[in-house]
């Protein structure tokens, strides 16, 4: 089991989709584009959380200069602009062993992927010679709430290994993705086979994903918005009698996937639409569809923790004994956590 070093973990940034590793944890053919909001983190366990709170000096470093910082050993720098309660469980000392116990080697952080939604920012960095992440949060007035450095493990022969057919989105609109990517910064999924490729897809406006009460799945824009059939093929299994959550972080680890529909494409490709609305399906076991069918409402059942669509292709219509295959998106996509999907 993979160890990681957390100097702080803020878990307002976490999208729970169908879960990791085990039934306990879990398109249309006009044009898709997919654009960058930003471009932007190891090993005995130790862990200090603490919330969000007013910071203790001068704001110096930028987002963007973190990685910088580290390679030019600004390490009392950034001790200075970590938040105040971040200083309350690690002092400079051990925040400088931490950081030197894994950075032997590193001679540069590159940008990975940037997380912007709900008042959050969350950057990750992958140093030169891809074998170590660090993930770090910042607040709006960029005092640093949380960092993490992680061991990266890739898979590059299933990640060279593209679906036989080409799919499109299966949504209209501009829908942000939250967690996707080849490596476990980006997409949480990416540690377990069988949803290695796996996408979470919410909508966000004005760098929010919900207006109102956010307890309510009313107040999400995802909620209630068409999910739709990438291609043509069999429907093969339908569930549509899961609750979504009441209140919204409330989770269902029972049903992992919640409501899902599973498409049959042939070629031994299916694709997973989960976590629907409750009664929202609009097809049945047998039924055929076209590409652009609608199928369902994005909805918030299952093991998830907001309303968003969980999409993925596998090679087996049962989620837990198939393995997920990298889609080939129609038009040349290939969208990563931070990006907006414009269809």
């Amino acid at each position: 089991m993979r160890k990681t070093l957390i100097l702080l973990t803020t878990c307002a940034v976490l999208l729970t989709g169908c879960g990791g590793g085990g039934k306990g944890s879990e398109q249309p053919s006009s044009t898709a584009t997919a654009k960058s909001t930003a471009s932007a983190g190891a090993t005995e366990t130790t862990e200090a959380t603490a919330t969000e709170s007013e910071g203790s000096a001068n704001v110096k470093i930028k987002p963007e200069q973190i990685g910088q910082a580290l390679i030019d050993g600004k390490y009392k720098e950034i001790y200075e602009q970590l938040s105040a309660e971040f200083q309350k469980q690690i002092t400079r000392e051990q925040l400088v062993e931490v950081i030197e116990s894994v950075h032997e080697g590193v001679k540069a952080w590159n940008p990975n992927s940037q997380l912007v939604v709900n008042g959050n920012n969350q950057y990750t960095l992958v140093s030169q010679d891809g074998k170590i992440g660090v993930v770090y949060t910042m607040d709006e007035e960029n005092r640093i709430t949380g960092m993490r450095f992680i061991p990266l493990e890739s898979f590059p022969e299933s990640d060279n290994s593209l679906t036989k057919l080409a799919y499109g989105v299966p949504f209209t609109g501009e829908w942000y993705v939250f967690w996707g990517g080849r490596d476990v910064l980006s997409n949480y999924h990416y540690e377990f086979e069988m949803q290695r490729y796996a996408y979470d897809i919410i909508q966000v406006k004005e760098g929010s994903s919900y207006k109102g009460d956010a307890s309510k799945n009313e107040s999400y824009y995802a909620f209630g918005q068409p999910v739709l059939a990438p291609r043509e093929g069999t429907i093969v299994r339908v569930v549509n009698d899961i609750k979504d959550n009441v209140p919204v972080g409330v989770m269902n680890e029972e049903a992992p996937a919640g409501n899902v529909v599973v498409i049959d494409h042939g070629n031994g490709e299916f694709s997973f639409l989960a976590h629907l609305q409750e009664g929202s399906a609009k097809v049945a076991v047998g039924d055929k569809v076209a590409k652009g069918d609608p199928v369902g409402l994005c909805g918030n059942s299952g093991n998830s923790s907001e309303p968003h669509l969980h999409y993925q292709v596998s090679d087996n219509a049962d989620l837990f004994a198939g393995k997920s295959i990298r889609v080939q998106w129609e038009e040349g996509l290939d969208p990563r956590q931070g990006e907006t999907i414009v269809h």
